[in-house]
């Protein structure tokens, strides 16, 4: 059976050691059997703590990065580049520490930031992108940990949209450290088939995102699961699918992820909604799914 986990910022941010006994208990209660431990800032999420609540829940531990105002590996001065490495180091601190097997997140900008670009100087940019994000890959490596760079929208970047964008950026860092993670909320917005990017990311799929196209749950939406779903076989992902959306009651992270309006009932119902659906998705017999 294939994995279902779902991101802490469903309910709240930033995630922190004082709320990660509730929130693990929730999850694991809801009956998930993974969850998203987003890091907003090195030193929120402590292994002391974490540890003993994943042994306690049973939880597969899965590390999320953000891309705050000021994280910048491309088109920004050298301190910005040393203090983004430094806390995506962070990040992989902790996933190696709890026993995550990767850190994924839009790891190149800034989210929110966008400007235009030529051909040459987005080949250029994607040239400063592996210089700069090398020496967090080679410190992953080292601590046994995956990086997976996820694309955004062209809403919140404008230099990683796409599935072949990332590949492109990448180059010669794809491998058995660096990958790609994907969004079924970002392909949907940027991907003639997200079935069809999911096949391009092939062996080079780290983990998989999952939510409505409203970002609300998964299930009852536009979305094409079924197809989803079939391109993940196809390529032998054994990964988790991990639900992200996010509350709206929460000032910060409503506005960064511009959530305007309450996507369900409930949180805890946006979550087990989305949880059956995936559970009756995952579980199909695959003749049918045609």
């Amino acid at each position: 059976m294939r994995a279902i986990g779902i991101n802490t910022w469903v309910w709240s941010s930033p995630l922190t050691d004082e709320l990660l006994p509730e929130l693990l208990r929730k999850v694991a209660a809801l009956g998930f059997d993974a969850v998203e431990l987003p890091l907003e800032n090195v030193g929120d999420l402590t292994p002391e703590v974490a540890v003993p609540l994943l042994e306690e829940t049973g939880l597969q531990p899965l590390v999320v990065g953000a891309m705050a105002p000021g994280r910048d590996l491309v088109a920004t001065s050298p301190d910005a580049v040393r203090t983004t490495q430094e806390y995506l180091r962070g990040c992989v601190d902790l996933a190696a520490a709890v026993g995550a097997p990767a850190v994924c997140g839009p790891f190149y900008a800034a989210t929110g930031r966008v400007w235009r670009m030529s051909t040459g100087e987005r080949e250029a940019a994607y040239g400063e992108w592996r210089e700069n994000l090398a020496p967090v890959a080679a410190y992953a490596g080292e601590k046994g940990v995956r990086i997976g760079i996820e694309p955004l929208n062209r809403y919140e970047t404008s230099l990683v949209n796409t599935t072949d964008q990332a590949l492109t950026g990448l180059g010669a860092l794809l491998g058995p450290t660096v990958g790609v993670a994907l969004d079924t909320y970002h392909l949907g917005i940027e991907e003639r088939s997200s079935a069809d990017a999911v096949r391009a990311a092939g062996d080079h799929l780290v983990h998989l995102q999952v939510c409505g196209n409203d970002r609300g749950a998964p299930g009852g939406d536009q979305t094409d699961w079924p197809g989803i779903l079939r391109a993940l076989e196809e390529i032998g992902y054994q990964g988790a699918l991990a639900i992200e959306s996010f509350t709206a009651d929460n000032a910060a992270i409503a506005t960064a992820a511009s959530i305007w309006r309450p996507l369900a009932p409930s949180q805890d119902r946006l979550a087990s909604d989305g949880l059956a659906f995936l559970r009756a998705l995952t579980t199909t017999p695959k003749g049918a799914l045609a």
